[in-house]
C-alpha cells in the first residue's frame, strides 16, 4: 500500500511542477513604458509598475483617451503611470480605431463622433479590439483577467461606459471621467437614456468623475447629440441596472469635491459620482480614490 501512495504523491508533485513551469511570466520590464501591437497592428502603450512581479499577473487598468487624442498623451496627462507605480497595477493606453486630426476617436455604434458623423459598418470594432488587448496581456502573464478595469476621459469616458454596457463580462468595474453614459440618448426623448442600448450582463460597479463647470459634456445635460441627458440620469440608470435599493446619499469628500453614492446594490456593485466644483472638461480625478474604488472588485 505504501508504494502506490508514494507513486501517487510523486505524480501529484510532478503535475504541480509542470503546471507551475507552464505559467507565463510577464516579459515587460518593471517601471517602464513599452509599445506593443495588438490585432491588426494597432498601437498600445503599456506602463508596468516598478514593483511588478513577473511571475504574478497584475491588475490591469485600460485607459482610454478623449476624442482626437492618443494613448501616449492620455497616459502622460492622467498621472496614472505614477499611480500604477504606487499601487501595483498595469496600465494599457491604446489608440482608438478611427483617425481624427492628429489623433483618434472611438467607435460607439449609433453615436456620432466629434465630427458629427456616425461611424459606418466598416469602422474598426473597438470593443473587439479592447477584448483582444485584454486577452493578449492575460496570455502573456501580465494581467489578471479577474481584475481588469476601464477608465477614460471624455470620448474615452463614453467608450468606457459603452464597454460597461456591452462587454460587462470583461471588467470588474469601470470609471468614466467627464463621460458617464448609460446607453445612447433615447430617440423620442434625448433627456433620458435608451434602455435598449445598455443591457449589462450582470451588476457592474461604477465610479464616475466630472466637473460642474464642464461645458463640453455638461453634468446638467444638453450639449452635443452624443450627450443630451444629465450625469444624474446616467447614475440613476446604472443604479437601477445594478438593483441598488438604498436612497442615494451625498457627502463632501474634499474641499471642492462632493460624492453621490448609490448602495445596497446586487453583488455590492455600488454606483458613485464624484463632482469637482468649478471643475471643467479635464482629468478631474483623485487617482488614489479611483484605485481605492476599483481595487475592491474582482470579476
Amino acid at each position: 500500500m505504501a508504494k502506490p501512495l508514494r507513486l501517487l504523491a510523486f505524480l501529484l508533485l510532478f503535475l504541480a511542477g509542470t503546471a507551475a513551469q507552464a505559467a507565463p511570466r510577464c516579459a515587460f520590464a518593471p517601471g517602464g513604458d513599452q509599445r506593443i501591437a495588438v490585432g491588426n497592428g494597432r498601437s498600445v502603450l503599456i506602463h508596468t509598475p516598478r514593483g511588478l512581479d513577473p511571475a504574478t499577473a497584475a491588475p490591469l487598468v485600460i485607459l482610454l483617451h478623449g476624442s482626437g487624442g492618443t494613448g501616449a498623451a492620455m497616459l502622460r496627462d492622467s498621472g496614472l503611470a505614477e499611480a500604477s507605480d504606487k499601487h501595483g497595477f498595469v496600465v494599457a493606453a491604446p489608440d482608438a480605431g478611427i483617425p481624427h486630426d492628429q489623433g483618434f476617436v472611438w467607435n460607439i455604434p449609433g453615436v456620432p463622433t466629434v465630427t458629427g458623423a456616425i461611424p459606418g459598418p466598416d469602422a474598426p470594432d473597438d470593443v473587439a479590439f479592447i477584448g483582444a488587448l485584454i486577452d493578449h496581456l492575460a496570455a502573456a502573464g501580465c494581467a489578471d483577467p479577474a481584475r481588469v478595469y476601464a477608465t477614460g476621459l471624455s470620448g474615452g469616458g463614453r467608450m468606457t461606459s459603452w464597454l460597461g454596457c456591452v462587454a460587462t463580462g470583461r471588467f470588474a468595474a469601470i470609471a468614466p471621467v467627464v463621460g458617464l453614459r448609460a446607453g445612447n440618448p433615447l430617440a423620442s426623448d434625448p433627456t433620458r437614456p435608451d434602455p435598449a442600448t445598455c443591457r449589462p450582463s450582470r451588476p457592474l460597479p461604477v465610479i464616475a468623475f466630472a466637473g460642474d463647470a464642464d461645458t463640453t459634456n455638461p453634468i446638467r445635460g444638453g450639449g452635443a447629440r452624443y450627450w443630451s441627458y444629465t450625469m444624474h440620469a446616467a447614475e440613476q440608470r446604472w443604479a437601477s441596472l445594478n438593483g441598488c435599493t438604498a436612497p442615494p446619499t451625498t457627502r463632501r469628500v474634499a474641499a471642492k469635491v462632493y460624492e453621490e453614492r448609490y448602495t445596497a446594490c446586487r453583488n455590492g456593485a455600488d454606483v458613485v459620482g464624484r463632482i469637482t466644483m468649478g471643475g471643467g472638461h479635464s482629468w478631474v480625478v483623485d487617482n488614489d480614490a479611483l484605485w481605492a474604488f476599483l481595487s475592491q472588485y474582482r470579476r
